[in-house]
């Protein structure tokens, strides 16, 4: 039988967020979604903390030897394990999308750098008429104490690039604290199985949906080492880039070749094709 460590709680400085009456929220059902690997010592700072009204809690397990899923199960007895499908931070989360059933998805890390406190800054935005609520550690009001000057200057780097690329007011590119509406999964088409899912979900939201950007403060890991690996993983943002502009120039390209073809076939009118065929046997 495993432990539950009994260390305080430990989280990011108050937004100053006011936890919601169930009533806000109506007849739509709320699931939250936490891929983990081994965090056991860090769940106790993260699964009591989550709001009483949330419908769903899932952990997408990845295979843990640290008894992750014991620790999940004894404090939050109603938690719904999910097993992971692949390997990668991508491959867990969509495990757990495809599993939730709720109107509405966050997205929540195992490791306590993430506050379930700001679940409400999230679902706000979706009520008002948002598709996706995006977090921002560098919109004001949010911040971050968990992130090297390399990781900054990359994560400014690719803001930049997509900026010029997509266009947009993004301020935060590479953070995984988002909700959506679970209806927008199918535009959203993710296929990412790495730390490039935050990346793609972004990009694509930014072009297909009607975005918020989220004001979030990330927390330090509060035990453990991070999987994430700056460099190997920076490339591998890039590369999810360099596939998103590639396919929206050949998205672009179709569609302006369609509308090419829609025009030169009013111009013509329905009965050219007719007459130059009889021309033609005339001659």
């Amino acid at each position: 039988m495993v432990a539950v460590p009994q260390e305080p709680a430990t989280h990011a400085p108050s937004l100053g967020l006011v936890e919601p009456r169930r009533s806000w929220l109506g007849a739509y059902r709320v699931s939250v979604v936490i891929p983990a690997k081994n965090e056991a010592k860090n769940l106790p700072h993260v699964l009591p903390r989550i709001p009483e009204w949330i419908d769903e809690v899932l952990l997408v397990d990845g295979n843990s030897t640290d008894g992750t899923r014991d620790v999940a199960r004894r404090l939050l007895p109603a938690i719904r394990i999910v097993p992971q499908e692949g390997r990668g931070k991508g491959a867990a989360l969509r495990s757990g999308f495809a599993a939730a059933t709720g109107d509405i998805i966050v997205m929540l890390d195992a490791d306590g750098s993430t506050d379930p406190a700001e679940i409400p800054a999230y679902v706000g935005p979706l009520l008002a008429g948002a598709d996706f609520a995006k977090g921002s550690r560098f919109a004001q009001g949010g911040g971050t104490s968990d992130m090297s000057t390399v990781r900054r200057l990359g994560n400014w780097a690719f803001v930049k690039m997509v900026q010029a690329c997509f266009g947009g007011r993004f301020t935060d590119l590479c953070y995984g604290y988002n909700a959506f509406w679970a209806r927008v999964l199918p535009d959203l088409a993710l296929d990412g199985d790495g730390f490039e899912i935050e990346t793609i979900m972004n990009v694509r939201a930014l072009q297909r949906l009607k975005v918020v950007e989220v004001p979030s403060f990330e927390a330090d890991r509060v035990h453990g080492v991070s999987n994430l690996r700056t460099f190997p993983d920076g490339w591998r943002v890039v590369k999810a880039i360099g596939r998103e502009v590639r396919q929206s120039y050949r998205r672009d390209w179709a569609a302006f070749t369609a509308r090419r073809q829609s025009a030169f076939a009013g111009l013509a009118g329905p009965g050219l094709p007719a007459r130059i065929e009889a021309e033609h046997i005339g001659d």
